[in-house]
């Protein structure tokens, strides 16, 4: 039995690796999207009352209206959009099925997974960047008590928790734990609140940092962590503070590693930015794309749902365009 091809295999099943298999279908092609957690999975690691920054219509994929009983949109409704999205367009898609290996099988690609192989024309990475937290990389960051990831604010109550970052998350996870009587400081690298922070919760943060209500430590970071303390570097030279919780809010890097192992070319300096062609997003090996956010490479707040929407309508076209002219080649 002759083996099945797939026209397009897209490797990421977030909001911009839905747009992709969205745009594939629409054109006909016969794609699959590879999903190695849940369906939107960086999103459902989002904390549980997250807002977005980003209006309703801005997150909508395949013209398809995103509805919010709000201004800024919930994880909750992000997450039922984008379910109810797959449902409604009949997406192709495997969860739960990570992608191990790309091998090249004449002028076709091999793609192996956790579960499957399948064999594909064109594949396109849309990975995202929220599955490598940046570490501490200091004595006890291995300790169950310590978290790159923070959910829900309930699990911390009447604890003593420490936060380190200043940015969205970190001041998220410091406002929502100490709302519910956590004991909570904040461990801080730069001599402020981050700017970035989203402009109605910056003056929350800041007032209750001013009052005292949330202790912080500027320009300051990590010694050392410990069953029920941890040590702080701050200019007033070291000091330990009693402690249950750390929740280590230092941000998220791309898997860039995989980018390499395709043979995707990045650029040498500290942005690695992957190489690719700005109007088709073909990266420098022929069939492979990607799209969405790890185009910016290690510059991860360059790209977001909003402005990443339309690489899918390019890659898409430029597969039909190859598509069509080996046809009319053929005829």
């Amino acid at each position: 039995m002759e083996e099945e091809i797939y026209e397009v295999i897209i490797i990421g099943g977030g909001p911009i690796g839905l747009t992709c298999g969205l745009e594939a279908k629409n054109a006909g092609l016969k794609y699959l999207i590879i999903e190695k957690g849940t369906l939107v999975n960086s999103l459902y690691n989002y904390p549980v009352n997250m807002h977005f920054f980003s209006t309703p219509e801005r997150l909508e994929i395949g013209n398809i209206p995103f509805v919010s009983n709000n201004p800024k949109p919930t994880r909750a409704e992000a997450l039922e959009y984008y379910r109810r999205v797959a449902i409604s367009s009949g997406i192709s898609i495997n969860l739960f099925e990570e992608v191990e290996e790309v091998r090249k099988k004449d002028d076709l690609y091999l793609v192996v997974t956790s579960i499957s192989s399948y064999i594909t024309s064109n594949i396109i990475v849309s990975t995202g960047f929220y599955d490598i937290p940046y570490l501490l990389n200091v004595k006890g960051e291995g300790l169950p008590k310590v978290t790159h990831y923070y959910k829900d604010p309930h699990f911390y109550a009447f604890q003593k928790v420490l936060v380190v970052g200043a940015a969205n998350s970190a001041v998220d996870a410091a406002l929502e734990t100490w709302r519910k009587n956590a004991e909570v400081t904040m461990v801080i690298r730069g001599d402020k609140i981050s700017d970035r922070v989203k402009y109605w919760v910056k003056p929350d943060i800041d007032n209750r940092i001013a009052e005292g209500s949330i202790k912080a430590y500027f320009n300051s970071s990590v010694a050392e962590i410990r069953n029920d303390e941890v040590d702080i570097i701050t200019p007033e030279g070291l000091i330990t503070i009693k402690n249950d919780w750390v929740i280590a809010m230092t941000g998220y890097k791309p898997n860039l590693s995989f980018l390499q192992k395709l043979g995707i070319e990045l650029s040498a300096d500290d942005v690695c930015k992957p190489t690719y062609n700005e109007q088709t997003f073909e990266t420098n090996v022929s069939g492979i794309y990607i799209a969405g956010v790890i185009c910016g490479g290690m510059n991860t707040h360059r790209l977001f749902i909003e402005n990443s929407r339309v690489h899918a309508e390019k890659i898409i076209e430029t597969i039909k365009t190859k598509k069509d002219n080996q046809s009319s080649v053929l005829y």
